[in-house]
């Protein structure tokens, strides 16, 4: 009976955590708005205790800031951030490339292949969830390969403080099919163990990320934006 009711408590904080998350992408919630306990509560019928673990895990990523007495709100998403995280992002990331590149295994690869392979059925069905937990995989992959556990842990934990700004740059509609398309040439790259290759297409590939969000962000305040730029960037490299 214990587990059961752990179980439920689990299964209901995830389905509050996807239920924010994708209010907050798809503009529902707007930065600065409160997201209120009590219609949680009577929304899924439960305690506070799990939704208050829920908002804990949103600050974590990103998506909530939780202010004393008041409760929390939509964390604002500025220019800034999405550049100082993606700059980040690109030297820590195109490292670990550069040295799973020498490590890989053919196993490993093989890994790599079947991964984006579904990521590319996912593009073409446009399952924005699936493919981003799919797409976490594939990074996991060759992070873990680079076989530097200090490395590793600082880009897990800058990638779960910042993991709204991944799943909005992911969000943006042909932002999926440029990542596949990313993804084979490093897997290219990878397969003739060419490091410096590696680390560049990375490096590149979190330009892209960034540059793409940039534009999603200016072109929801109505400021005038490059439309050409996701078929631009299919051809970057």
């Amino acid at each position: 009976m214990k587990n059961k009711q752990i179980e439920r408590h689990q299964t209901l904080r995830e389905k509050i955590l996807e239920t924010i998350r994708e209010a907050i992408l798809k503009g529902d919630l707007k930065p600065g708005e409160k997201v209120a306990e009590p219609e949680l509560a009577e929304r899924f019928g439960i305690s506070r205790t799990p939704i208050r673990e829920a908002f804990r895990q949103l600050e974590s990523e990103g998506f909530l800031t939780v202010i004393p007495r008041k409760g929390a709100v939509v964390a604002a998403l500025s220019e800034r951030d999405v550049q100082e995280y993606y700059a980040v992002k690109s030297i820590l990331e195109g490292y670990a490339a550069e040295l799973a590149a020498q490590n890989l295994s053919e196993k490993e690869l093989a890994k790599l292949e079947s991964i984006n392979a579904r990521l590319k059925q996912l593009a073409s069905d446009g399952d924005v969830k699936a493919f981003y937990k799919i797409h976490h995989e594939f990074h996991d992959t060759f992070l873990k390969a680079a076989d530097n556990s200090k490395l590793y842990d600082l880009i897990k934990q800058l990638g779960m403080k910042f993991s709204r700004l991944r799943m909005a740059s992911l969000s943006v509609d042909g932002r999926m099919a440029i990542s596949v398309a990313e993804h084979d040439k490093l897997l290219d790259a990878f397969r003739k163990h060419d490091g410096k290759a590696a680390e560049a297409l990375v490096k590149k590939t979190a330009a892209i990320g960034g540059n793409v969000l940039l534009e999603s962000m200016a072109h929801s305040r109505g400021e005038p934006t490059s439309k050409s730029l996701l078929s631009e960037e299919l051809d970057i490299y």
